[in-house]
């Protein structure tokens, strides 16, 4: 019997649209017809989370964050999923208090980078998920991977970015620019792939926008979150 996905989105409501676009898009594909993928949905305003980055009140969210999964739980979610990468800095307080699975998106780029076979990789996303030790530590211990980022000057670019265009639906030829550079001077660093560690910098980059292998993490998630609701008991 086909799981309902429990999605936390919102962050931003940009990255979540690919999200259920391409959980469908799977579950159709493989039950074929009319078939489309139980799905609970809540969306966050996310100026409020934003906020609460920036003022580092991470328990604040993780709470807030808690207590969506368990709204979602209590609707008969089998499964959650977390549609953003920065917020996994909250994954624990939400696993705390819910009972079912939380698909970390970490643990699925993980599978996806080892099934590559590859040992050291790039990693962009927001300040927070770049400088912390949430994920890329995730990442070290799930796969035994080396993992690198940009020195801070394009760490500062590639954080804004995100928050001042991509987040706003805006897609800029000159970020796209700097992105396709500062991936460049990641692989001429050692990194064999590099791991699109927010959900919104696929939006920007595509695989033929470089010479490297690029991990999109949405829809590495995305496509993770549908196997495991289309898996047997």
């Amino acid at each position: 019997m086909l799981k309902t996905i429990g999605l936390i989105g919102g962050m931003s409501w940009e990255s979540t649209v690919p999200y259920y676009r391409r959980i469908n898009q799977r579950v159709a594909a493989r039950l074929g017809g009319l078939h489309s993928a139980r799905i609970l949905l809540h969306s966050v305003d996310f100026f409020e989370i934003e906020r609460m980055q920036s003022a580092g009140e991470w328990d604040r969210a993780g709470d807030m964050l808690a207590g969506i999964a368990c709204g979602l739980e209590g609707a008969g979610a089998d499964l959650l999923v977390l549609c953003t990468n920065t917020m996994h800095v909250v994954a624990d307080r939400i696993r705390e208090e819910t009972r079912i699975p939380f698909l970390h998106i970490a643990d699925a780029t993980a599978e996806a980078i080892a099934a590559a076979g590859m040992t050291t990789v790039g990693l962009l996303g927001t300040r927070f998920t770049m400088e912390r030790d949430f994920y890329s530590g995730r990442l070290a211990e799930a796969g035994g991977l080396r993992v690198l980022t940009p020195p801070e000057s394009d760490r500062e670019i590639v954080h804004r970015v995100i928050f001042d265009e991509l987040c706003q639906g805006q897609v800029r030829p000159e970020s796209r620019a700097e992105y396709v550079r500062i991936i460049s001077d990641l692989a001429a660093n050692g990194a064999e792939g590099v791991v699109l560690g927010c959900t919104e910098i696929g939006l920007l980059v595509q695989p033929d926008d470089v010479d490297v292998q690029l991990f999109d993490t949405a829809s590495i998630h995305a496509d993770a979150a549908a196997a495991w609701a289309l898996r047997d008991p």
